[in-house]
């Protein structure tokens, strides 16, 4: 019998961070982006919530209505490292060399102490999997790198077609899996869409 999961993925609100363009660290939303993914509330009807363990998605859980979602760190952002709260120029004053390896090919090479593209897809996989598998409504609240990865999963991109992939704070992307086979179904779209 053919069924069918549909999972919403909401980026969490800016923070400080965002608004600074530096890796992100545990930052909690900024009051401009607990605004901002505040408009979501009652416009998000599932019948499960799933949440990285960071503190910004956790504040966008619950800014949302959903004050005990499901956490699950295979929804975590890219584990940056040593990068994280820190600026791409600053990194790259540190150490040019491992920036240039991390931007020609993320999927091979982390930045130092971090992880990779690549362990940060099987992780989003195995969780988009699990997913598939369940009939009804999931909204996932997590960050851009693994809404980034879903995407390149699900529509068989090319990894170079990372830094193409744009996905801003507070915004929703949707798919739905028939029978497992994943359908990009809405991309960034806002709370006030």
């Amino acid at each position: 019998m053919s069924h069918r999961s549909t999972v919403t993925l909401l980026r969490h609100g800016p923070t400080s961070a965002t608004r600074r363009s530096l890796f992100p660290s545990n930052e909690p939303l900024d009051r401009a982006g607990r605004e901002l993914v505040a408009h979501w509330c009652g416009r998000l009807v599932t019948d499960h919530v799933v949440t990285s363990d960071s503190a910004r998605c956790l504040d966008t859980a619950e800014l949302v209505g959903y004050t005990r979602p499901t956490v699950d760190s295979r929804w975590a952002e890219l584990d940056f490292g040593d990068w994280s709260g820190h600026s791409l120029a600053h990194a790259a004053e540190t150490d040019s060399e491992a920036m240039s390896r991390w931007l020609d090919d993320p999927f091979d090479h982390a930045p130092p102490n971090g992880e990779t593209f690549a362990s940060l897809s099987e992780r989003v996989d195995a969780a988009l999997s699990e997913l598939a598998s369940h009939a009804g409504h999931t909204l996932v609240i997590t960050s851009a790198g693994p809404i980034k990865a879903a995407l390149l999963s699900i529509l068989h991109a090319p990894t170079a077609s990372l830094w193409r992939i744009d996905v801003a704070p507070g915004t929703a992307t949707t798919l739905t899996a028939h029978s497992g086979i994943w359908t990009l179904r809405s991309l960034n779209v806002e709370a006030t869409s």
